[in-house]
């Protein structure tokens, strides 16, 4: 939070005024400073003028962009794999098919060879091209931008860029959430910034904002009484929840310029560690990442302390986030899991009160994916086996860095 408090000031300020409820003052403020934000350029990149709308999620900001690119039943969008759930269920909204497309080795994202591949094949099996490609920005690391972008122009299809995990994060001097047709934010609690719960969408221009804001409060026509024309949502962000962002957003760049610094630690001191490989960012010079999460991969032949019982019990509460309910399962293991010496890494680093949690598991290995096309090369699938995550956030301290790395020595059987 801010050390002045204006979080509390602002939200106080909606309780004053009544004004508790899906719009209003702190609203409009928090969608001002997201476009101040969203705008800047930097290292000779242009200013834009962007517009962008709050909602109450970053999910809600895919499912729009979606309905703004035209997404209907039976429609084919194309997704990056490697990435959390919300970037493809928005497409199962719609009654659209996710087409999954692997990742390249560098920046663990969407690869654009892949993508071309994908589109001109879905072009043959169907007769149709994909309505909208959806790349993401996995752990804050931009894409490769300029190639996809290029592909999406060759063939008319729209971006929805996902930046959920990379507000702040830049290439080629722009943020993140601007290069396509629609950009996804989330200030969820455990992002860059936060509203508690929430996110945004940025639009190219007022149009396009003013019909996403049609669609977020119900798509209500222009009668003294409720007439519809078109299916609506509730997805408006609240004046509550909007004070918290704009408190937040004082402190947006120093939580940036953290992350930043907390990756920079982790890979100094874990350079000499045989076995375990930070993720960094590629040397060009145009990549900006946010690094929301440190990540890093560990070999399969490092030995862990208590690898022996990796797997052996089921997991009774959620791994990861904030989960309140998760299904019970009745097996320890699935048919594609990180290695036994990484399960057994997390576990180790939970008895030192350390969360390093698994990377995201490819959605295409999703069960409830089993039937959706992808297009892959194994990638997301090994990084997946070797990945996990390392804590980045505001609070963590050099000494906590410096704990986190010497508990991963710890760990590992020395041979």
């Amino acid at each position: 939070m801010s050390e002045a408090g204006l979080e509390q000031k602002y939200v106080k300020e909606a309780f004053d005024t009544n004004w508790v409820v899906p719009m209003g003052p702190n609203v409009n403020a928090f969608e001002a400073d997201l476009e101040a934000f969203v705008n800047s350029g930097k290292d000779g990149a242009a200013d834009l003028d962007r517009k962008v709308v709050c909602l109450s999620a970053g999910t809600a900001a895919v499912h729009l962009a979606l309905i703004g690119c035209g997404v209907k039943a039976g429609d084919e969008v194309l997704v990056q794999s490697f990435t959390f759930c919300a970037s493809s269920h928005p497409i199962t909204y719609l009654g659209a098919k996710p087409v999954f497309v692997g990742s390249e080795e560098e920046t663990w994202n969407m690869d654009p060879a892949l993508l071309e591949q994908a589109i001109l094949d879905r072009k043959e099996k169907t007769g149709r091209l994909p309505k909208a490609i959806v790349p993401v920005a996995l752990y804050g690391m931009p894409y490769r931008i300029d190639e996809i972008m290029a592909i999406a122009e060759k063939y008319g299809i729209p971006v929805v860029e996902d930046a959920a995990e990379g507000m702040g994060s830049r290439f080629d001097g722009r943020v993140l959430g601007t290069f396509g047709r629609y950009g996804v934010l989330s200030f969820n609690g455990n992002k860059m910034i936060t509203t508690s719960g929430g996110g945004a969408l940025i639009c190219q221009n007022a149009e396009d904002k003013n019909t996403v804001m049609w669609y977020a409060t119900q798509a209500r026509d222009a009668y003294p009484y409720y007439e519809h024309t078109a299916i609506g949502y509730n997805y408006r962000m609240s004046n509550i929840c909007a004070g918290i962002g704009r408190g937040q957003m004082t402190v947006a760049d120093a939580h940036i310029a953290h992350h930043k610094h907390v990756q920079a630690l982790y890979e100094e001191l874990l350079k000499d560690v045989v076995g375990v490989h930070i993720h960094k960012q590629p040397v060009d010079s145009r990549y900006d990442a946010n690094f929301w999460l440190c990540t890093a991969i560990l070999d399969s032949d490092v030995k862990i302390v208590g690898q022996e019982k990796a797997y052996k019990e089921v997991i009774k509460t959620a791994v990861g986030g904030a989960a309140g309910v998760i299904k019970v399962v009745d097996s320890a293991t699935t048919d594609c899991q990180p290695n036994e010496n990484v399960e057994a890494l997390r576990v180790f680093m939970l008895s030192k009160m350390v969360e390093t949690r698994p990377v995201w598991k490819p959605m295409h290995k999703q069960p409830v994916y089993a039937e959706a096309p992808c297009y892959t090369n194994g990638v997301e699938e090994d990084i997946f086996k070797v990945g996990f995550c390392l804590p980045a956030g505001p609070y963590v301290t050099d000494d906590n860095v410096r704990y986190i790395v010497e508990s991963i020595k710890e760990a590992i059987v020395k041979s």
